[in-house]
């Protein structure tokens, strides 16, 4: 398991927040269409509605320690492997750390590859957030799961940014 840092990240109202994850769990039900995902790679906009959409609720999960939100919304091979109870201790050190990354709402995702459909029918995610001093980075994978796009992988790492 990696180490996590804690870092400093800048405030942002928690309505605000709610407002664009609202706004991105909308976005989603509206274009993450699950006939479209299982042959090609969806826009760059539901991209970002998910990948959004998904670390926002494994944020909550780790600022809440429940994550019985975050394992309903996991695709559903997924959820039969794991629980919420293992969920918990695969992201102790967050909740640990006390890791709070909820500024990447309000941010843009770089992208570090070009977004595939690969040989499992799984859409694969790789990025990264900057946020203040610290950067997010996110290896998320996404199946056709109950009608619509849902991790299957979710790896998240904060680390701070070198300093030049």
């Amino acid at each position: 398991m990696r180490k996590f840092v804690p870092t400093s990240l800048p405030v942002v109202s928690k309505s605000a927040l709610c407002s664009r994850l609202a706004l991105a769990v909308a976005a989603a039900l509206l274009i993450a269409s699950p006939a479209a995902a299982e042959e090609k790679v969806p826009s760059p906009i539901t991209q970002e509605v998910l990948i959004k959409a998904s670390l926002m609720t494994l944020n909550d999960a780790n600022v809440t320690g429940n994550y019985s939100v975050l394992h309903a919304k996991l695709a559903k091979s997924l959820r039969e492997e794991v629980t919420p109870d293992k969920l918990k201790q695969v992201f102790k050190s967050f909740t640990d750390q006390k890791i709070d990354f909820d500024i990447v709402a309000a941010k843009a995702p770089v992208a570090t590859k070009d977004a595939v459909v690969d040989a499992r029918g799984a859409l694969v995610l790789r990025g990264y957030f900057e946020v203040a001093a610290s950067r997010v980075t996110y290896e998320l994978d996404f199946v056709p799961s109950e009608g619509e796009w849902k991790p299957i992988k979710l790896n998240v790492d904060v680390k701070p940014v070198a300093k030049n």
